[in-house]
């Protein structure tokens, strides 16, 4: 019987974060859910509040919070490029402030506390796949910029908090991720490619197709955040998560039309600024460390995506 935990959640009501908290209430603990649905919806935890292990707070970490808490998961920040330039200054207020808020917490709480952090750290990658030692090749003042500049320095400050104050931290940089309660208009390649084929419009291809991605189940993330979280205090990363399996864009527009059995095809149009060419994780340290790697392959993930997106249609 393992001991139940207080576990804390920013960005709770989020994609990734619903997730964890219905993972995290499945193993046992109390959930503290906190989100202030600038890109969460209820909608992603309505059946959570069936559960007397599940509580939400509505709050944006770029104030502090006072509660009493064993652990901390720190996802508060829009995560997707139409979301996080929408308002660049709150985005970069949310992963710097909402870091020392939540380190402020841990501090005094004496939790654990883990941040998701992105393989956006990386910028534009000059090193493929990318490791964990790679110090990134980023465009500090580019419209990327208040998301990749913001969630590094987020990572500073955990292991500046580290080193000053002891804290028990944990880092995991996440890799592309998909799956149900994924925003339809996040602008995000997976969730754009399956509402314009059940839409039985044209995909829209930026650039030639021809750049990779990597696309992991969100289901094999949690996994790697729960595994990262309960690992040994030595290990506090920074860890990459996510699926070393690599697809072009192109092969994932056809993949999604092949599963929706939509009769369309594909358009091409130019590529935005800084959007990387390449992105891909190498997740030997997760492998070695947690004993951690993806199971679900690409086609078997959309099949159990691709229905969530048939409601909003």
């Amino acid at each position: 019987m393992h001991l139940k935990k207080r576990i804390l959640v920013t960005g709770g009501a989020g994609f990734i974060g619903s997730h964890l908290c219905a993972r995290l209430i499945k193993d046992g603990h109390d959930v503290l859910c906190v989100d202030n649905f600038f890109t969460g919806t209820k909608n992603n935890i309505i059946t959570l509040f069936e559960s007397p292990q599940f509580e939400f707070m509505r709050h944006d970490v770029t104030f502090p919070l006072y509660v009493e808490v064993d652990e901390i998961y720190n996802l508060a920040c829009p995560a997707s490029p139409v979301h996080y330039q929408h308002d660049p200054v709150q985005t970069t207020k949310t992963s710097v402030h909402g870091a020392i808020n939540m380190l402020g917490l841990a501090k005094r709480t004496g939790a654990k506390i883990l941040q998701a952090s992105t393989s956006e750290v990386y910028g534009d990658p000059e090193i493929h796949p990318q490791p964990e030692g790679y110090k990134g090749n980023v465009n500090p003042i580019g419209p990327r910029s208040c998301y990749d500049e913001g969630k590094r320095c987020a990572e500073t400050l955990f292991f500046d908090y580290r080193r000053q104050h002891g804290l028990g931290i944990k880092v995991a940089r996440i890799f592309n991720t998909y799956g149900p309660n994924m925003h339809p208009n996040d602008g995000r390649v997976v969730s754009n490619f399956i509402v314009q084929a059940l839409s039985g419009r044209d995909i829209t291809i930026y650039g030639d197709g021809s750049q990779t991605r990597s696309f992991c189940y969100v289901d094999d993330l949690v996994e790697g955040f729960v595994r990262l979280m309960n690992s040994c205090d030595t290990v506090t990363g920074p860890v990459n998560l996510g699926n070393p399996g690599e697809f072009t864009i192109k092969e994932l527009a056809e993949l999604v039309i092949a599963q929706t059995k939509a009769n369309i095809k594909l358009t091409f149009h130019e590529l935005p600024e800084d959007d990387p060419l390449q992105r891909c994780p190498d997740i030997t340290l997760a492998q070695s460390l947690l004993d951690w790697q993806p199971n679900i392959a690409l086609a078997r993930g959309l099949e159990m995506t691709i229905p969530y997106f048939t409601r909003f249609i």
